[in-house]
């Protein structure tokens, strides 16, 4: 894979025949010219060959039809000229699964012999060329397809009656061609998602009734179809359907909705002979009318459908930095990023966010199938239209790093270019251009930067002190003063008796590095209980036999010494049942270290994967669950100030010795202020599986996001897995699978069998309600903490359990 380097140059030597051992060759988005040369037949093992976003030119060679093995073929987005090679040529594929030949300068007809009934083709994309004559009755013979794109070339003819065969498709492109004949009937298609047949010469005719009959269609579009009289009210009947392009035809009469449609439904039927619009109920999604008789009046339930829409991305209006910042500032980190540009989509309408949720999702389990070094992903800039759709990916170090490796770069371009992930229902085939990663250790900062910036800070300093000499004695006491406190921060604090200069927090205690690390046996393996981005965590004995946990900042994590102050300030004013207790600090010899109570049993993670051996019925369940929300609730709401966690997960709520459950590992959490609580930071932090989908667009981390990461927690306790496991995500399985007219919610394959439920359980219920709550998309309609304490406080009552009471051992 050597995908990316514009300054990859040249043509592609005949020599590459000789690699007889090939299996996957990817040069996208290079800057290769000239043929394809025939020897890349020769490749006899290759199974995935993508040459894409280049600029070859000449035909293709028929020798491609050698490769037996081949399952993906690429070629979209280059220069090639001539018709499609078949006998010898592309036919001869039987095992491929993937045909993109978009974006070129491909004519002539399709040839018949291109398809037979013993391919596996799912993928045939053919968009954007100069091909002519009928579409081939033999693609109606490939019965394993699943997205078809024919649109944007010369095709005449009727449309084949067979295609009505291929009950697989799912997304089919026939748009802007010269088609003829009666509107094809698609009623056998009942997969079909996604149609797109504007800008043909269809004979006229009237709506057909496959419009209504496809349950799983989501988005129709027939521009200039010659369509005519009215629209059948049971065309909107259909909740899923939310995209409807029915402009410029010649629709009349009455437009009667109905009252099923969906809530997000997008409705354009712009020049068309429409009379009256038959309103039943308010319609709060987007209906165009303009250019319709009714438009002429003035009646005010059509007013607000008759203006010319302006087009507007909302999700991407907002400004970013185009660089990215190499710098090892802790709050910035750079990020690898590049654009992912999608072949098929089955939405038109940005505004619904659970299609990019779903897309964030897939890659997110992917990442961690491959256990790829990544933090967080988000992305920027989304762009539709009817024929493509591309979005720019950002992809975040883990925390406590602040740049990539060329290992890691690699194997995430090689993960996104290869594909080796599934795509949601939604989405077809994916490109991605990345951009230069210059961040790596070593790289070197212009010298001439350094010039400048020097010379002008020089010639400040100069007339400031200049300005400054008649007040120099005042300030020069101030000044010793500032410099003491940068490089000692607890200089200034108020001293203990006891303990002479050692510095005090009210009810935290300072350590010295000497004895920490007498306490864990000089930091030994044999003493390590834990680690993560912030560092090791190690157990340690003090000299009265109290024991501790220390969480040793690794040199990545380090804070500013003022920072670090502050930090302690705040933490030592957290006092709560359900939060752990900070014992003190060390700050010396160049260390940060957090000190805390020690908690015998683990995390909850530990607990639920049987990796602890204690075992948790649903009564403990449900109280580690009250504890840890009312922890929660605690640092939101009445901590000074309060605190936004940015990492709530199973593995940062620890069990005591009564299997109290108490939250942790909030020592880097985010201070909030009230001008801040719903717009709080854009530094990144969370546990993909965990984290806010709303972040992924805003990269915004609020408290909402906190009882969204509480939400998944939720699901663990009642499931035992983790979020995102063999690549499936718990919060969609779980909606996927629930049905509440069913005993248990239909969720007994889902959930923990160790739990031992009985037959039914409203409590459990309640506590599933509570759970889909917690993780609804939009954090707007997302409980608070304190909300989520009395609701679980009601779902014990419900089981039996009084909430006041402390958890036995």
């Amino acid at each position: 894979d050597l995908s990316n380097n514009i300054g990859l140059e040249g043509s592609l030597p005949p020599s590459i025949g000789n690699l007889k051992n090939l299996s996957v060759l990817i040069l996208i988005n290079c800057s290769l010219v000239g043929p394809i040369p025939d020897s890349i037949g020769s490749l006899g093992q290759l199974t995935f060959l993508a040459l894409n976003s280049n600029s070859f030119n000449g035909s293709i060679p028929p020798s491609i039809g050698n490769l037996s093995k081949l399952s993906w073929l690429d070629l979209t987005d280059n220069m090639l000229t001539g018709s499609i090679p078949v006998s010898p040529g592309l036919d001869k594929l039987v095992t491929a699964k993937h045909f993109h030949l978009a974006n070129n300068q491909l004519s002539d007809a399709i040839p018949p012999q291109l398809f037979s009934s013993n391919m596996t083709l799912m993928h045939v994309v053919l968009d954007n060329n100069r091909l002519t004559g009928n579409i081939p009755s033999t693609l109606g013979y490939v019965k394993t397809l699943t997205a078809i794109r024919l649109d944007w070339n010369s095709l005449s003819g009727s449309v084949p009656l067979n295609l009505n065969n291929l009950t697989n498709v799912e997304e089919l492109y026939l748009s802007n061609n010269k088609l003829t004949g009666l509107v094809p009937n698609l009623t056998g298609m009942g997969n079909l998602s996604y149609v797109d047949m504007s800008n043909n010469s269809f004979t006229a005719s009237e709506v057909p009734p496959w419009f209504s009959n496809l349950k799983s269609l989501k988005t129709l579009l027939m521009e200039r179809t010659q369509l005519r009289g009215e629209i059948p009210v049971n065309l909107f009947s259909n909740p899923d359907l939310q995209n409807i392009v029915l402009s410029n035809n010649q629709l009349n009469g009455t437009l009667d909705i109905g009252t099923n449609y969906s809530t997000q439904l997008l409705l354009d039927l712009q020049n068309n002979s429409i009379t009256v619009f038959l309103q039943r109920a308010r319609h709060d999604g987007e209906l165009l009318l303009a250019g319709n008789p009714i438009c002429e009046g003035t009646e005010a339930t059509t007013e607000r459908y008759c203006g010319v829409p302006q087009k507007s991305n909302p999700i991407s209006s907002k400004c970013y930095p185009s660089d990215v910042d190499c710098s090892s500032d802790k709050n910035s980190r750079a990020y690898y990023t590049g654009t992912l540009r999608f072949v098929f989509v089955g939405f038109l309408n940005l505004e619904n966010s659970s299609y990019l949720n779903s897309l964030m999702e897939s890659l997110i389990g992917a990442i961690q199938l491959n256990r790829l070094p990544v933090g967080a992903i988000s992305y920027i800039d989304p762009i539709i239209d009817r024929n493509t759709f591309q979005l720019k990916l950002q992809v975040f170090p883990p925390s406590g790093q602040y740049i990539f490796n060329r290992t890691a770069i690699s194997q995430l371009g090689t993960l996104l270019n290869y594909q080796r992930f599934p795509l949601p229902d939604s989405f077809g085939p994916l490109s991605f251009s990345d951009e230069p990663y210059c961040c790596f250790e070593g790289r070197n900062k212009s010298p001439n930067t350094g010039i400048i910036i020097g010379a002008a800070v020089s010639c400040s300093v100069l007339v400031v002190l200049l300005l400054c000499a008649g007040f120099y004695a005042f300030h020069e006491n101030r000044r010793a003063k500032r410099a003491i406190a940068r490089n000692n921060p607890f200089a200034f604090w108020e001293l203990d008796e006891s303990n002479g200069s050692i510095p005090q927090l009210k009810e935290a205690r300072w350590f010295s590095f000497e004895e920490l690390k007498k306490c864990t046996n000089h930091f030994s393996e044999a003493n390590s209980i834990g680690s993560g981005g912030y560092g090791k965590v190690y157990k340690g004995t003090l000299a009265d036999a109290q024991l501790i946990a220390i969480k040793r900042a690794q040199r990545g994590s380090l804070q500013g010494a003022l920072e670090f102050k502050t930090e302690m300030e705040l933490l030592s004013r957290i006092h709560h049942k359900n939060v752990i207790n900070l014992v003190g600090f060390c700050y010396e010899q160049g260390e940060q270290m957090l000190v805390y109570e020690y908690i015998p049993n683990g995390t909850l993670k530990d607990s639920l994967s049987g990796k602890s051996g204690i075992r948790l019925d649903w009564m403990r369940r449900l109280r580690v669950a009250f504890d840890s929300a009312r922890g929660l609730a605690y640092l939101h709401e009445l901590a000074n100030p309060p605190i936004i966690h940015r990492d709530i997960k199973s593995n940062n709520i620890l069990l005591d010795e009564r299997l109290n459950a108490k939250v942790a590992d909030f020592g880097l959490s985010k201070p909030m202020v009230d001008t801040e609580r719903s717009h709080v930071t854009t530094q990144v932090k969370g546990t993909i599986g965990y984290l806010d989908p709303e972040y992924y667009m805003t990269q915004q981390l609020t408290e909402k996001s906190d009882v969204y990461s509480f939400g998944v927690v939720m699901l663990e306790l009642i499931t035992a897995r983790s979020p995102i496991e063999k690549g499936k995500y718990i919060v969609r399985e779980v909606k996927l699978a629930m049905d509440k007219t069913k005993d248990l919610y239909n969720l007994h394959g889902i959930l923990d069998p160790t739990i031992s439920f009985g037959t039914t359980l409203k409590d459990l219920e309640k506590f599933v309600d509570l759970a889909m709550r917690c993780v609804e998309e939009l954090g707007a309609v997302r409980p608070t903490m304190s909300e989520v304490v009395k609701e679980i406080e009601n779902i014990m009552q419900l089981a039996g359990l009084n909430p006041n009471a402390e958890s036995a051992s």
